[in-house]
């Protein structure tokens, strides 16, 4: 019987841990251990941690005395792991049914398998659903590492928190080694949340509180363009374009960084669409033949009470434009362009 570990970081999630918790307690199938690391949490996490330590010997949990941040407790979770898969969640997420072993049975199957994601059901403010989906469609699917890259392009497709094989060494080198040796498969289980991820493995509110304060737009693609070049420089010997897949790849963050630039110009925040429009130059000059920066210029020549006037009449024909894309080409267009 396969067994997988789930970590859980919180972070003035209390409310959410319990609930979270006994989501992957009544799981079938595999067997379980979870562990809570309190990220020195203000709230009632503590007293509720303790509480399901004492109501369930699978469950252990730790306390910072100071707070680390996501990515440090995190990393702390992934190395307390050893089972033959693993789950990092939010305490602002659960499971719903059968997701451990649905994703775990995909993985038994196809041993060449690194991981599973799925589709994601997010609510706006109004409380209305939409389907954020992968694009690999409503099937499981196996892709390889290359198909995976090109599926995410410069951002990542997987909504959800994604169940990982465990591999020898421990997880935090898993994307540079493992994109190009393994397989990716998709499962969709199913998921939900007042951020809620449907048909997925669970899903993840939208609060207030988080682990650690958000990064700026400008920090996020650095971040991008960093993770990048690392895995590239660490696989480049084993690919045979590997200075097509790398202008490839900076091209896709230079349009990211464009699309956030405009995002900044709709919110009034002029320097920093510069700022986001300078970082898309410097990683890929191209972009500024793209139809997406001069839309951003057309946008600044209008300036932003313009725009603002301008702009339901302009979204009007960008959506009949999408419905026509997608009718044309079938239901997920970014899957045309690969790599």
């Amino acid at each position: 019987m396969s067994s997988v570990d789930i970590v859980v970081p919180c972070f003035r999630y209390g409310r959410f841990l319990r609930e979270c918790v006994q989501s992957v307690l009544t799981q079938s199938g595999p067997e379980l251990r979870v562990l809570i690391i309190d990220d020195a949490s203000p709230d009632n996490t503590a007293e509720v941690a303790q509480e399901l330590v004492r109501s369930d010997p699978r469950v252990d949990c730790r306390r910072h005395a100071s707070n680390q941040g996501l990515i440090a407790t995190a990393n702390e979770g992934i190395a307390w792991v050893s089972a033959d898969y693993t789950l990092l969640m939010s305490a602002d997420d659960y499971l719903l049914p059968g997701a451990l072993s649905r994703s775990a049975d995909l993985m038994d199957d196809h041993p060449s398998v690194a991981f599973t994601f799925g589709d994601a059901v997010v609510p706006d403010q109004r409380g209305e659903r939409s389907r954020r989906r992968t694009g690999v469609g409503s099937r499981t699917h196996v892709l390889s590492g290359l198909d995976f890259i090109a599926l995410n392009g410069a951002r990542n497709v997987c909504a959800n928190r994604s169940g990982s094989r465990q591999p020898e060494e421990k997880i935090g080198r898993v994307f540079s080694r493992l994109t190009l040796r393994l397989r990716y498969g998709n499962v969709v289980t199913a998921r939900r949340t007042r951020r809620r991820w449907g048909h997925c493995r669970g899903p993840s509110r939208v609060s207030i509180a988080k682990m650690s304060s958000e990064s700026s737009r400008e920090q996020d693609l650095l971040q991008r363009k960093a993770a990048i070049e690392h895995f590239l420089n660490g696989t480049a010997t084993r690919l045979t374009n590997a200075d097509e897949f790398r202008a490839w790849l900076n091209h896709m963050l230079a349009l990211e960084a464009i699309g956030c630039a405009s995002s900044a110009f709709n919110e009034g925040a002029m320097e920093s669409s510069t700022r986001l429009s300078k970082l898309a130059v410097s990683t890929d000059p191209s972009v500024q033949r793209t139809r997406r920066w001069w839309f951003l210029a057309c946008k600044r020549v209008l300036g932003l009470r313009g725009w603002l006037l301008a702009r339901p009449a302009v979204e009007r024909f960008r959506s009949i434009f999408r419905t026509s894309t997608v009718k044309r080409l079938g239901y997920y267009p970014l899957l045309v362009q690969a790599v």
